[in-house]
Parts: C-alpha cells; structure tokens; sequence
C-alpha cells in the first residue's frame, strides 16, 4: 500500500503542477458542460414558447384582396405589415421571417366557394424563424376551417359531420417525467466531463513518460508492476471523481436557471438527487481510467495518444446516445453495459423512481469488472520488453 500510495501521491503531484492541464481537466470541462447544456435548452425552451407568447407580425402582400382574412389575423393577435415588393428576395436575406402572398383573384374566389390560394413564402433554413412560422400556419388553418365550418352551414349540413371522431388523448406524465425530454442528455455531459477530467493524466502516465524516457527508470524500481499500474490509475481515479464532482455540482446548481415551469416541466436535481447521482458514477471511475490506460499503454507519444483517446472517449458515451433515442427502459440485461446502466439509472433517479437493488449491484459490478479487466490487459502489457522500444 505505501508503494501504491507513492505511485499515486507523485503523479497526482505532477498534475497539479500543470495549470494548463489542470485548467482543462477540472475547470474548462466540468464547468463548460453544464454551462453549454443550460444555454442550449434555454434556447429550445424560448423556440418552444415563442410562438405562443409573442405578437406575430406578418407581412403581407395584396391585403386589399382578402379583407376578412386581415380583419381576422388582426383579431388574433397578429399586426399586419405591408410586404416587401420582392417576397422571395426579402425572406430568403433574412429581411423578414416569412411573407403572406394573396393573389388578386382571392376575392372573388373566396365569394364563389372556390378554392383560394395563398401563398406563404418562408426560409426552412432559419431555425430562428420557425416558430414565427409554425404560428402563421396554425393560424390560416384556423381560418381556413373557419370558412370551411360557414360554407357546410350555408348549405344546412352540420360541420360535425367533418368530424366522425373525438380523440381526447390522456397524458398520464409527470411533470418530472416530462422534463427528462429535454434533460435526458445530461448524463452524456457528466459522463464525458468525468473522461476529459483524467484523459491528460492518463496520457502522461504512459505515452507522456514513454516519450520523456522516464519510463524505463521507473520501471526498473523495486515496485511490482501492478502495484505500479494500479498508482496510476488510482491517479487518474481521482481526478475523474473531481471532475464528478464539479460536473454535478454545477448541474445541481445551473439547472435552476432553466425556466422548466413555461412548458409544465419540473427538474427533479435536488442535492439528495446529486449525491446519488455520484454515488451511481462512482464504479465508472475505474471503467474510465482503465480504458485510457490500457490504449494509451500502446501509444509511443503523447500527440499519437491524444489521438486515439479523442476517438476512443466517444465509445462510452456511444449507449447514452442510443438509449436517447430509442427510449430504453431500466432493465436486468441492460445494467451489464457500462455507461448505459449508469445512464438508466440516473434517469430512473431523476424521475422519482425507486431503484432496484439488483439493478444497482449488476451495474456497479459489471462496470468495476470491465475496469479491472482493463487494467489486468495494462499490466500484461507493461511486463512486456517492447514497453520500452
């Protein structure tokens, strides 16, 4: 233990040293993430609700065509603007959102029962133009059926009879539940924050060294290689679980700051929920540190490390992104896959569900087995002479 706690006090000592690094591994990443993903839903929330709180303007071309409809608009929360004399030039620099279209033969049209076309030019290419957009076609729809309700009574038909069936849809979510549609990616963010807080030091410890040419004397002291192995993962351990830390602490707190509540979603990342959540991560600490020390093992410089750890961290999180996808439920088979169960579980945690014991122990040891046997293929490599070649 005392030559273990060597191996580790030195390379956690030479760490610290680094600002640089030490900057990137525990500040930029931990804090960018949480940062990055805040503002990122803040921006799909605004999207989301703009629509529904903001005044509409919309230009129009050949108002004088189609009175009723401007009269309408203007009763539902729309002003209308003349439209620009090019609509298609207009929309597509950005001038305006879109541009209302109504043709001189509307009128008469419309007062024959004859179908009307307008047209609507738009930019699908501007995501920050769509909600304007979404409105201004729910609202000609509205119309639209509006008219089409009139003209059935004019000719005395019910305009029920448009309407066979009336599907009331029943949500049964919670406002936990549903917040997990826009929150559900945070544990992708936390995970990776984990490996970007021991990628440096695990590439020093083995390509970095390599490269130095300090590998081969440290090799040669009276320090069984495992023991040797083990200190330098159990270094690059606790940098991860200070970057954990960091992560979810600054989730617990910046997740106050979206505004959840507009859409009738509740974020359930109290600090009973934190500390579970960095309980859940724990065992991924070794998985993590074993995997970029096994392949940086094989690298001979830091730069050729770099490399194949920048591809390399993108396995992990791999499951988290399908799992998203697909909608997988918490289940028995799934807790064997390593950062997919973590992944689960947090999301079990974040809706207010009770974990199972089961799950919980499947998780945690698959995750610390496919670590040892990780670490078990590092050492086997660093008994071998070519370590040094």
């Amino acid at each position: 233990m005392t030559q273990l706690t060597t191996v580790w006090a030195k390379e956690v000592l030479d760490n610290l040293r680094d600002r640089r690094t030490l900057l990137s591994s525990l500040i930029f990443g931990p804090l960018f993430g949480p940062i990055l993903f805040v503002f990122m839903i803040n921006i799909m929330l605004s999207e989301a609700t703009s629509d529904v709180d903001e005044l509409l303007e919309l230009p129009v071309t050949g108002q004088e065509h189609a009175e009723e409809l401007m009269i309408w608009l203007g009763g539902n929360g729309v002003e209308i603007v003349p439209g620009p004399e090019d609509a298609r030039e207009a929309v597509s620099r950005g001038d305006v959102s879109m541009v209302l279209i109504i043709p001189e033969s509307t009128g008469e049209q419309m007062r024959a029962g004859q179908p009307a076309p307008l047209q609507l030019v738009v930019n699908n290419a501007r995501n920050r133009d769509r909600g304007d957009v979404r409105k201004a076609r729910r609202l000609l729809n509205a119309y639209r059926n509006q008219v089409v309700a009139f003209r059935l009574q004019a000719r005395g038909i019910n305009p029920l009879v448009l309407h066979p069936l009336v599907i009331d849809e029943v949500d049964v979510s919670t406002a936990v539940g549903r917040a997990l549609v826009v929150l559900g990616m945070m544990t992708y963010f936390i995970l990776f924050s984990m490996l970007m807080g021991g990628l440096y030091l695990a590439i020093d410890t083995t390509a970095g060294e390599r490269e130095r040419g300090s590998l081969e004397p440290l090799l040669t002291l009276a320090v069984p290689t495992g023991r040797l192995i083990l200190g330098k993962v159990a270094a690059t351990c606790t940098f991860m679980l200070a970057a954990l830390a960091i992560t979810v602490t600054a989730f617990s707190i910046s997740i106050n700051f979206i505004d959840l509540q507009a859409l009738g979603m509740q974020a359930n990342f109290g600090p009973g929920i934190a500390i579970s959540v960095f309980a859940v991560m724990l065992p991924f600490t070794l998985f993590g540190a074993g995997l970029m020390t096994l392949v940086a093992s094989f690298t001979r410089s830091y730069k050729e490390a770099q490399t194949y750890l920048t591809v390399v961290l993108l396995v992990p999180t791999l499951p988290i992104i399908f799992a998203a996808i697909f909608s997988l439920d918490p289940s028995l088979e799934l807790m064997t896959v390593p950062s997919l169960s973590q992944h689960l579980l947090i999301t079990t945690l974040m809706k207010g569900d009770a974990l199972k014991i089961e799950w919980i122990l499947v998780s945690a040891s698959s995750t610390l087995m496919a670590g040892a046997l990780f670490i078990w293929l590092a050492g086997l490599f660093y008994r071998r002479e070519s370590i040094l070649g």
